[in-house]
């Protein structure tokens, strides 16, 4: 069973991943999940956290000479901004009288988590549910990616829109719709949008927001190509690819939607304009004529391209505050609090989106063939597609 943990405050000492399950004999490079946590690090909007972290993984367990030995796999990434912290971090008793964290900012975890945990500083909370946490799923994403390649399978995403800019997403979403050149122009776009033009729209709305003490949202997609017809299963409701895939998009801090396919343009027509009409070829192998399913249908692949739409929130921590509550005293005030942030997280969201679609794409194709080693699970894969 593959199974991943993750732990580690914003402002602690590292962040701690444990990843269970991955075959023995799995050859995996550092410089491959490192250049994931740099991308997740990128795009225009990001504020001055990423300029003093330097994110690289280090293999603490389960890895030898380049491969996997089978065994529970350990990953450390430094938080290098411990050092300013380890006072307010440290995990031992402390004689300097700390002021709490009261004043709860609207949209975040600070009041719900709060409340939950009988905390009466929210600091408590903010270190656990900050977006930094995803750095270490990136980390498990980039294992994930180099399993994966060993099936013909890769994962990319883009940046459809941020704010009210973005493209006219009703398009088609079968193979041919993403030229490969595609991915290269979205790698060297500030915003991760293959689009050069609105590229440059894009930031001059976070720039907007930005003078206006304000935050952005927008929307990214992730898709998934090479996934063989048979992952995921609908004997049980949380077996379904669809469901593990909706589950994982809507983990990232700020997702609040989640479409797979055409998603809820489907719900704008009828029938005979959705279902995607099945072709088998003269070579053997099948396709659709259209992908409107996003490559998901009754829960199972269905060979095309999995395609998932992702809708992120403004970010809740704003240069000019909105009002709220002061906890400690139970008074209404006139700003909440305001802790060093982002304007705009779209385009490291859809990093970590794709870090999401590595890992559940993983689990799923471990549930259908099995494997010790890699060996045999590529013997089980070969074997399932000649039958």
């Amino acid at each position: 069973m593959f199974r991943f943990l993750t732990a580690g405050e914003s402002h602690g000492p590292c962040l701690t991943m444990i990843v269970e399950g991955l075959p023995a004999g799995l050859a995996v490079e550092k410089e491959v999940v490192d250049a994931d946590l740099r991308r997740r690090q990128g795009g225009y909007g990001r504020g001055g956290r990423m300029k003093i972290e330097k994110d690289a993984i280090r293999f603490l367990a389960g890895v030898r000479h380049g491969k996997t030995l089978g065994s529970p796999i350990t990953m450390q990434v430094e938080n290098l901004d411990w050092v300013n912290w380890e006072e307010r971090m440290n995990a031992a008793p402390v004689e300097a009288e700390m002021e709490p964290v009261t004043r709860v900012r609207p949209g975040h975890a600070d009041f719900t988590g709060s409340v939950k945990y009988g905390h009466d500083d929210v600091r408590n909370v903010i270190e656990r549910s900050s977006s930094r946490e995803t750095a270490s799923r990136v980390a498990v994403g980039g294992l994930c990616r180099q399993f994966l390649s060993q099936f013909g399978i890769t994962v990319h995403s883009h940046v459809l829109s941020v704010a009210n800019v973005g493209y006219d997403i009703s398009r088609s979403m079968t193979g041919d719709a993403y030229p490969e050149d595609m991915w290269r122009q979205v790698e060297e776009s500030a915003m991760r949008c293959a689009d050069a033009e609105l590229t440059e729209k894009m930031i001059a709305r976070i720039l907007e927001a930005k003078r206006d003490g304000d935050t952005c949202g927008g929307v990214f997609e992730v898709a998934a190509f090479g996934v063989p017809i048979g992952l995921g299963s609908f004997s049980q409701w949380d077996r379904r690819l669809s469901t593990r895939v909706g589950m994982a998009m809507m983990s990232i801090p700020s997702v609040k939607g989640v479409e797979i396919g055409a998603g809820f343009d489907a719900t704008r027509t009828t029938g005979s304009h959705v279902h995607d009409v099945l072709r088998h070829e003269e070579n053997g192998s099948w396709s659709h004529l259209t992908n409107n399913a996003g490559g998901i249908e009754g829960g199972i692949s269905n060979g095309e391209p999995i395609v998932v739409r992702v809708g992120v929130k403004p970010i809740p921590t704003l240069a000019h505050p909105l009002p709220s509550v002061d906890l400690a005293t139970k008074e209404n005030i006139d700003q909440s609090r305001y802790e060093r942030s982002d304007v705009c997280v779209v385009p490291a969201a859809g990093v970590v989106g794709e870090a999401m679609m590595s890992i559940v794409l993983t689990e799923a194709l471990l549930d259908k063939f099995g494997g010790d080693s890699i060996e045999e699970t590529l013997r089980n894969y070969r074997s399932y597609l000649q039958q």
